[in-house]
């Protein structure tokens, strides 16, 4: 028998079985012996402790540009009306079956779900898996977007720069790829992006790749993940990528801060 609080891990991912609030407490404490040992996941194990503990030490990223800075981790944990109004369009045009890719802490997919969307929460990270049920998330997969083809979706929703996830412009293209085998027919993909000219002040250095592609490393305490790269992609950049892969883009919104949100749908 599998006991609550404890994930299943199968082909798909995990089941997660619902538990009473002290065991979930205790629970959490066996995790973060087991992870600690075994595992290195800085940004899950702030996401547990902001969530069970409600005392996180800093989440930083580290990056190759400029200082360090600290991602607050309540940022993951927002209600619907402390979301930017980007995020209320982008939600609010999800229908049908939905997949929330890197779903992080679960806020976006608790909204969905409280207003009747068929919302499954996709996340690598265990732990935040655990603290994604804990809130209520009904359905929950614990597994890389890149290694998921389980069902199909009628929206993929990627937000707080969710499409980062694919590192380079060439990745991106391999994600539109296995996107369009996660996809219902008619279905469309909803994500958020920007672009980080500025952060070169438009005096590009000499690049070997893409100026969107920046290097990061997430450090929790005394815990560092390896440098990985995250892609902010420019509009025009994204257009000719999507249209060389079969996908038309339309863009929705841009907020005050350069933001700006896309739907695309399969040629």
């Amino acid at each position: 028998m599998v006991q609550p609080g404890f994930y299943y891990l199968g082909k798909t991912g995990c089941i997660l079985i619902t538990a009473s609030r002290l065991q979930r407490k205790m629970m959490y404490l066996v995790r973060m012996y087991y992870f600690h040992a075994m595992t290195d996941d800085p940004f899950g194990q702030a996401i547990a402790d902001y969530y069970y503990t409600n005392m996180p030490a800093k989440l930083w990223i580290h990056n190759k540009y400029g200082p360090k800075e600290e991602m607050p981790v309540a940022a993951y944990f927002r209600n619907f009306s402390t979301m930017p109004a980007l995020e209320h369009t982008a939600l609010e045009m999800c229908h049908g079956s939905i997949l929330d890719i890197g779903a992080g802490a679960g806020s976006h997919a608790l909204w969905l779900q409280d207003q009747q969307h068929d919302i499954t929460a996709l996340e690598r990270s265990a732990l935040a898996c655990g603290v994604m049920q804990a809130r209520g998330v009904q359905k929950i997969i614990q597994q890389d977007v890149f290694s998921y083809n389980e069902q199909q979706y009628d929206t993929l929703l990627l937000l707080m720069n969710g499409i980062g996830l694919t590192g380079t412009l060439s990745n991106l293209r391999i994600f539109l790829q296995h996107a369009t085998k996660l996809l219902a027919p008619g279905g469309h993909l909803i994500f958020d992006s920007s672009d980080v000219a500025y952060v070169y002040k438009n005096h590009f250095p000499d690049l070997k790749n893409y100026y969107g592609e920046i290097a990061y490393r997430y450090q929790y305490k005394a815990k560092k993940t390896d440098w990985f790269n995250w892609l902010y992609i420019d509009r025009f950049t994204l257009s000719a990528i999507a249209a060389s892969e079969g996908w038309r883009d339309e863009f929705i919104t841009e907020d005050e801060n350069g933001q700006y949100l896309v739907k695309l749908q399969k040629l």
